[in-house]
């Protein structure tokens, strides 16, 4: 959000000669009369620039002087609704084809198909891209394959006939039948074939931060400087002065919810202009299959608001600021019967066993993050703890008390692939046994 007086200064200034003022007098009189007008109401939109949207906004000369900076779209409402209210053919159904690109990131097109191939991955088609535009093959050989794997309603283009258009989350392979080195779903569907009789169950914790469309002020702080509060009052906060972009959060967890994600919550985080969602608990493979949609969805709903949205896990460095997490909460049905904390323990354990293998896997920049500082471990060495969030993995007070339960795996980075992060640990914790580890003193943390 920009500070209220940025329509002021950024107000194209008026260079005239006095030759000039003297002769045109009236007419700059009227032009500055207008652009005055013009720059108060720029100002009225930019304060109110994450309040709802009136469905049917007319359009006028404002939009063509609104910046991108003010978090608006330049398209006018009114005409895009009418586009949108549109029948679909009851026959047909459009399939948004969704996949992770070489960066992590997630990518999508769209096809029609026939209204029947929706209800089912198995009737839905294969597809392919230009994987040379997205940094998955040469120009020479550039095919990519899209296997879909998942099916979610589509949020984005509803439909009142009864029909769902749908979202489809495919992963990649070679035209050969091989998969991709960035398919990370493809490893873990290795780690998890087999053990079914485990009914591992995962919770992820989705953090990310919100900017304008300069991509250096996030949402909430002034231009080119930093809140005048430290972090402290804006978690799981309310008020104008403390919460930033809970429409944007809000608009993505409806859409979750409508497309069949199980998305379980919602809160402001400790840095302003920072956000977290919960998905889970989601059982295997299909907790990575959920996440990364949810993340497509995230990214779909702020270019709706004209919002920028980073998963870096330290977008702001400078400072006191928390940086972003995916905590994952695991549990298996044995951890979760009597006897199960030291199940737990035992699972623990293999993970500190192999604390270099998961931070490898565990997201870009994670280094910036984990540090030891701002509710983190320290990036070099494992630690698990009761209640401890300073600790590598954190089993909660409930958990103890009770005997069985769940662990949370705080070290994945916010960018982290929750297919790579799901299958690493399922994989470790299915593995053999390792050396005790001594759990954390909560005065260390």
């Amino acid at each position: 959000q920009m500070p209220a007086d940025h329509c002021f200064t950024s107000t194209p200034s008026h260079n005239f000669s006095d030759r000039s003022l003297s002769i045109h007098s009236c007419s700059i009189t009227r032009t500055m009369k207008f652009t005055s007008a013009i720059a108060l109401l720029a100002c009225a939109v930019s304060t109110s620039a994450f309040a709802p949207v009136a469905p049917q906004r007319q359009s006028t000369a404002l939009n063509s002087v609104l910046t991108k900076q003010t978090g608006r779209a330049a398209l006018d409402p009114a005409v895009v609704a009418k586009y949108a209210a549109l029948p679909f053919p009851k026959d047909k159904i459009l399939a948004e084809y969704v996949w992770v690109d070489a960066d992590g990131n997630t990518r999508s097109k769209t096809r029609t198909l026939p209204a029947e191939k929706g209800s089912s991955v198995d009737k839905l088609p294969k597809w392919n891209f230009d994987g040379s535009s997205t940094g998955q093959a040469p120009g020479d050989d550039s095919e990519v394959s899209l296997r879909p794997c998942r099916i979610f309603r589509d949020p984005f283009r509803p439909r009142d006939d009864g029909v769902d258009n749908i979202l489809v989350m495919c992963d990649t392979w070679t035209p050969a039948g091989e998969p991709l080195p960035s398919n990370a779903r493809a490893v873990a569907e290795k780690a998890f074939e087999g053990k079914d009789d485990e009914e591992i169950w995962f919770g992820m914790e989705q953090e990310f931060t919100l900017f304008n469309l300069d991509e250096r002020t996030p949402l909430g702080w002034p231009e080119g400087g930093m809140p005048s509060r430290p972090q402290g009052p804006y978690y799981c906060s309310v008020g104008p002065e403390n919460s930033f972009g809970r429409e944007i959060t809000d608009s993505m967890y409806k859409a979750c919810l409508y497309a069949g994600i199980t998305i379980s919550g919602t809160n402001g985080e400790v840095m302003p202009g920072q956000q977290e969602y919960q998905v889970g608990p989601c059982v295997g493979l299909d907790a990575g299959d959920q996440l990364m949609m949810s993340r497509y969805i995230l990214q779909r709903v702020c270019e709706d608001y004209q919002v920028y949205c980073t998963l870096h896990p330290k977008p702001i460095v400078d400072g006191d600021w928390n940086g972003a997490g995916m905590h994952t909460n695991v549990s298996t049905k044995s951890m979760r019967e009597e006897g199960g904390l030291e199940v737990i323990k035992k699972a623990i354990y293999k993970l500190g066993a192999k604390h270099a293998e998961h931070i490898a896997i565990y997201g870009e920049g994670n280094e910036l993050r984990l540090t030891g500082k701002h509710e983190t471990a320290s990036i070099d060495q494992f630690s698990y703890g009761v209640a401890n969030r300073g600790a590598s993995v954190r089993i909660g007070r409930d958990t103890l008390a009770e005997g069985k339960g769940y662990f949370e795996d705080r070290r994945p980075s916010s960018n982290a692939d929750p297919y790579a992060v799901t299958g690493k640990i399922m994989s470790t914790i299915m593995g053999p046994d390792a050396p005790e580890i001594a759990p954390l003193d909560k005065s260390e943390a």
